[in-house]
């Protein structure tokens, strides 16, 4: 028998508990031995919780007990969790964790740690949620050499551009994603775009076997998103999804998060609600896909658990993961030229059309769009300067 612990008692580490209580002889199967939750670290008491017996509101008592051979540190956030995870990866213990901002930030050093010390430090749920990704990319897919990630990494923007795409304005689809518990009271690190960021530098140091510092990730939200660039794209057959990206060029790796355009036939177009998709391009296999729910309590529980049973069928010795020390410096992305599909006030329309003479036009009442060919951003900014200063414009994916 293992014995385990829980850092953090929130939604993702009850939902580690539930997955354990549940699927215990699931877990066994895949462990290969049982799986016990010892202890529970948070600084609240949780009376007739299942497992109040098991809260301790001392670290200590977790990372002095030699019976406890993993964590789960489902904490959130850089500090304390860095330094509670530091700790028990010196005291040889794995640790599991959901937490893409500590991953982010210390990734390397911890999963370093880990190795020096015969222990693991794994994160499949820190990106995609339940979608088993980074195993996949480690495991099935091993042998490939990837040169293209690409997907929708944050359920509430998704659904936020969802229920924009039926009609509603983006303000009244933040306040629908806040009432149904998808957005949070403060939701920038969604709609600005930060949490996808996190997500595509942990992908892109997975992909090149380095270190992507999400800080050097050129990041862009869906606040300048309006309902009438739905309808536009629509209008040219295609939806408006945030994509996180990570390919390999002849300039060097190319990474970023924004909104683009993608035709209606393309997978992650029809990827609707609070679910998320990451398609992965290999050398030798092509394109691959790879669907479920981005979040959630027991999506994201879930994977956890599948961390835990893998550290225990490998004895609790380190799993290699494949992220080092060594930077990955992006390349530069005023190098990148896109098609941009751009929105102006109906009443510049002539002034669009002319300027952007090869551009495909469309209009509705209130608003004049077109598809541009490839060009660098400063270009366009310079163009449209002359033209409105309410212009929007969006980049068209051009694969």
């Amino acid at each position: 028998m293992i014995s385990i612990a829980i850092l953090g008692y929130g939604t993702v580490g009850s939902g580690v508990a539930h997955v354990l209580d549940e699927n215990i002889e699931e877990v066994r199967n895949s462990a290969g031995e049982e799986v016990c939750l010892k202890a529970i670290l948070d600084l609240r008491d949780f009376p007739g919780d299942p497992h109040e017996a098991q809260v301790t509101h001392d670290y200590e008592t977790i990372l002095n007990d030699p019976e406890i051979r993993v964590i789960c540190e489902t904490m959130g956030g850089e500090n304390p969790a860095y330094e509670f995870t530091k700790k028990a990866l010196q005291a040889g213990k794995s640790v599991c964790t959901s937490n893409k901002e500590l991953v982010a930030l210390h990734g390397p050093e911890l999963v370093r740690i880990a190795s020096e010390h015969g222990v693991s430090y794994l994160f499949e749920a820190s990106v995609g949620g339940g979608i088993p990704i980074l195993r996949t990319l480690a495991g099935a897919l091993a042998s490939e050499k990837i040169d293209h990630i690409t997907g929708i990494l944050n359920g509430t923007t998704n659904y936020i551009l969802t229920r924009m795409e039926e009609g509603i304005s983006f303000d009244d689809a933040l306040a629908d994603a806040q009432e149904k518990g998808y957005a949070e009271r403060d939701p920038s690190a969604d709609i600005e775009g930060h949490d996808a960021c996190r997500k595509i530098a942990i992908l892109g140091s997975l992909m090149t076997g380095g270190y992507v510092d999400a800080a050097q990730v050129p990041t862009e939200g869906i606040t300048r998103i309006t309902a009438d660039d739905l309808k536009g794209a629509s209008q040219f057959g295609y939806a408006v999804k945030l994509l996180g990206s990570s390919r390999r060029t002849p300039q060097g790796l190319e990474i970023s998060v924004a909104p683009f355009l993608i035709p209606e036939d393309h997978p992650l177009a029809s990827v609707r609600g609070v679910f998320n998709a990451i398609a992965v391009h290999g050398n030798m296999l092509g394109t691959s896909m790879y669907y479920g729910q981005g979040a959630g309590r027991d999506a994201t529980a879930s994977a956890v658990v599948a961390d835990v049973c893998e550290i225990v069928k490998n004895g609790c010795g380190n799993v290699p993961v494949a992220m080092t020390g060594m930077r990955v410096e992006p390349a530069a992305e005023e190098d990148a030229a896109w098609p941009f599909f751009v929105r102006v006030p109906r009443v510049n329309k002539a002034a669009l059309f002319s300027t952007f003479i090869d551009a495909k036009g469309q209009e509705t009442d209130t608003a004049a769009f077109i598809i541009t060919a490839p060009m660098k951003e400063s270009v366009l900014k310079e163009k449209l300067a002359r033209i409105s200063n309410e212009a929007g414009w969006i980049r068209v994916m051009d694969e």
